[in-house]
């Protein structure tokens, strides 16, 4: 923004420090002629009168004063400005000292280097609180940051694999003519669907990132009826019982979104489960104003220190790899972490003591709209 020039903040407080004091003096002196001055005789100087029969000799009169005090007074002020002028440059200088600092903690960030920090020392005060506030968006821009372009680099590498793939089985294709054509045709087709959900799982993150969807009433108890309803057969295949509880619970958000949000979760609970026999259970309740969703599956134990990297994209836990068609392109639960936050909700993982894992979503509720019997209702 184009500004015109004017004076500098330390000039400005120099010069009302200076003009505070100097009008400090200038009351100073009013009050001295209010109160001492006016009181004085307008009589000749040195003169002798006599009141009621005693002798009464009166000194110099207000003139005399005025005159031998006047002088004084133009000193005093303008010595009084100089010094407001002079202490209010050295005040002005040591009070807007933490501006430097945080003017060059901003100069640096807008140059590209995010790592540096202010961190002013001292009692608390307004300019520390401005200093620690600034700190702390440089540290969540910087971790942004780096998460931004350690997922640009995993996204580059996991696109390239593909790609890779298909560009060795072509040139298997050309350089033996004779090959199968048919096995060729398939390993393509699988490779190719593979990149194409891999792109569609990194648009579906960017959407949620940024938040740009249309928020309308959901209810998520139906939400996790059609997933189940679309993963049964999936459940059925590998012998495992999906089962899916709880009340009406409504929230507000993209319905489009919260689907792929719970089928990723309920996928997820059905792969990563016993080989047979397996359980996967969801449930969905209103608690505390707020609406829970919790998928909670069987399956081998898993460290609770793995639990974490579960929500990273890309990040695949070794105990949870799989080799088969049903193999995710590691965004499952970072999109369901991404739709969540953008819904400002909570994303809890708990893993089971006896294996398997518990997740819990709570998204905001809507209010419940009081029935005719007085009791509150679901709207």
């Amino acid at each position: 923004m184009n500004r015109r020039p004017g004076l500098s903040a330390r000039m400005k407080l120099t010069i009302s420090y200076a003009g505070f004091l100097l009008l400090a003096g200038a009351l100073l002196l009013a009050v001295m002629w209010v109160f001492v001055l006016r009181w004085l005789p307008d009589g000749d100087p040195g003169s002798i009168q006599r009141r009621f029969g005693a002798v009464i000799i009166t000194g110099p009169n207000r003139a005399d004063l005025l005159r031998g005090f006047a002088p004084a007074v133009a000193t005093a002020l303008a010595f009084l400005l100089v010094f407001g002028l002079l202490g209010g440059w050295i005040l002005a200088s040591r009070m807007l000292a933490p501006l430097t600092r945080i003017a060059y903690a901003a100069r640096t960030a807008a140059n590209g280097s995010l790592a540096h920090r202010i961190r002013m020392k001292g009692r608390r005060d307004e300019f520390r609180e401005l200093a620690d506030a600034f700190d702390t968006m440089l540290e969540q821009l910087e971790s942004q940051v780096a998460e931004q372009r350690r997922f640009a680099a995993n996204a580059s590498h996991e696109l390239r694999t593909p790609l890779a793939i298909s560009r060795t089985l072509l040139d298997a294709a050309r350089n033996d003519p004779a090959r199968d054509q048919g096995e060729l045709i398939e390993r393509l087709h699988t490779v190719n669907t593979r990149a194409i959900n891999l792109t569609e799982a990194l648009l579906l993150l960017s959407r949620a990132d940024r938040g740009s969807f249309t928020r309308e009433p959901v209810d998520l108890s139906l939400i996790a009826e059609e997933a189940a309803e679309t993963l049964l057969p999936l459940a059925e295949k590998r012998q495992i019982t999906l089962d899916v509880t709880g009340e009406t619970t409504r929230t507000v958000g993209s319905a489009a979104l919260i689907l792929r949000m719970v089928t990723n979760l309920v996928q997820n609970a059905i792969v990563h489960n016993l080989p047979v026999g397996g359980t996967v259970t969801v449930h969905t309740e209103r608690r505390h104003d707020a609406s829970v969703l919790r998928v909670e599956n069987t399956g081998h134990p898993l460290p609770s220190e793995l639990v974490p990297a579960l929500t990273e994209p890309f990040q695949r836990v070794t105990e949870r790899i799989r080799t088969d068609e049903h193999a995710g392109v590691g965004l499952g639960l970072a999109i369901v972490h991404s739709v969540v936050r953008a819904h400002d909700g909570t994303l809890d993982l708990t893993p089971r003591p006896t294996g398997g894992l518990l997740v819990t979503v709570r998204l905001p509720g809507t209010p419940r709209a009081p029935s005719p019997s007085g009791g509150p209702v679901d709207r």
